[in-house]
């Protein structure tokens, strides 16, 4: 787990315990390496302080730091050792988990397997307590598994996302699927059967009707928002690629959604408007090449 990862569980809520011991941390989720120390025997030539001066891990801190320099445009500005000296129980050398798993494989093989697995009990107990959902890599797998299964069938892609929904009770977007849930979702969805229905132009019920033209309106602006995000992602992509992912997939998905309330003609006449459409322009420049075509 990246030290971005690391921060994402909620510290001290969850403490990690190997053996006897309980490792504390620090508000940003780094561990007590004092407390790794009495984990691990308590000997002296493993003191944290031999560990930290050893030039093997001089080098590794550095790369970690480094690391962390390249995330900070993500507000990511933690360091690798955090050093709390004079607050009584809180005090102590704090270091981040890829520091743990060195400092436990300089130790011993065996305390080294004892730290991976109690790292890997808690982060399971995490995920089973519902605190994790799925990465945006993951949704991009089910999302592509939908729409490869289902073609261009709206139907039945809309049929799929509701099934998914109702066998595993999340509220709103798939995107909050639990982690601990995604291999059988994908597994779901990859042997779903499908009851594929001919899309026809059937009369819809009045109540329906009474709002048609609202709901085509509502999917063109997204359609139009979509074609603005193509152009735009990229540079607010640059500034944050964890926001520009969930955005992204939003807007995917809005604009799947949103083809199923316009007739084809409607769309190519948007397809062809936005191809060489203007953005950066003013309303009055706008107006003006309106005019001129």
């Amino acid at each position: 787990m990246t030290i971005i990862q690391q921060n994402l569980l909620n510290p001290n809520s969850q403490p990690l315990v190997i053996g006897e011991f309980s490792i504390r941390q620090d508000d940003e989720g780094r561990y007590c390496i004092n407390d790794l120390h009495k984990a691990g025997g308590g000997l002296e030539k493993h003191k944290p302080s031999n560990f930290l001066r050893n030039e093997q891990t001089k080098d590794l801190i550095q790369e970690i730091e480094q690391n962390i320099m390249m995330l900070k445009s993500e507000n990511h500005n933690s360091g690798a050792i955090n050093v709390i000296r004079g607050r009584g129980k809180d005090q102590g050398t704090y270091v981040v988990e890829d520091l743990v798993y060195s400092y436990a494989m300089w130790i011993s093989a065996k305390f080294h397997l004892m730290v991976i697995r109690a790292y890997r009990s808690q982060v399971m107990e995490w995920m089973i307590g519902g605190k994790q959902t799925i990465s945006p890599e993951q949704a991009g797998i089910l999302y592509n598994i939908v729409h490869t299964r289902a073609g261009d069938n709206k139907n039945t892609i809309v049929q799929m996302w509701s099934r998914l929904k109702n066998h595993f009770k999340y509220s709103a977007s798939y995107r909050e699927l639990r982690a601990i849930h995604f291999e059988d979702a994908k597994h779901y969805l990859e042997v779903m059967d499908l009851k594929v229905k001919t899309e026809k132009n059937e009369p819809k019920p009045e109540a329906f009707n009474l709002n048609e033209h609202n709901i085509q309106g509502l999917a063109i602006h997204m359609i139009w928002v979509y074609k603005w995000w193509k152009e735009f992602g990229p540079a607010i992509r640059a500034l944050s690629p964890r926001m520009a992912g969930d955005i992204n997939d939003n807007f995917i998905d809005g604009h799947s959604f949103a083809t199923y309330f316009i007739d084809k003609p409607t769309r190519l006449a948007i397809d062809e408007k936005t191809k060489d459409y203007q953005w950066h322009a003013s309303f009055k420049e706008k107006m003006g090449l309106d005019f001129s075509k």
